[in-house]
């Protein structure tokens, strides 16, 4: 089991190693299980670019990334994707 509050700042890095950014939180299922289904991600400026995003004049772009891709969690998150791959499995965060 692992405390969400330890995931929150980690670092997000695709199967090219390039970073994607940064968790800024969880979505959650509550029923019938309550499972964690997708990370909040802050997207850096280069994977804002690459992901086709246009960067706010203040803050960044946040986008929601599966949980089913993820392939390690430790000191990273690493995803199974490379970053030019993710554009078919994110969606936009909604605030």
């Amino acid at each position: 089991m692992v405390n969400v509050n330890l995931l929150l700042g980690k670092s997000v890095v695709g199967d090219d190693a390039k970073l994607i950014g940064n968790i800024t939180g969880v979505e959650v299922e509550l029923l019938p299980a309550w499972q964690i289904t997708h990370l909040h991600v802050s997207l850096t400026e280069e994977t804002t670019r690459e992901l086709g995003y246009k960067k706010p004049f203040l803050g960044s772009v946040e986008v929601l990334i599966p949980v089913s891709i993820i392939k390690a969690i430790g000191d990273l998150i690493s995803l199974d994707r490379k970053v030019a791959e993710l554009r078919d499995v994110i969606e936009p965060a909604k605030k």
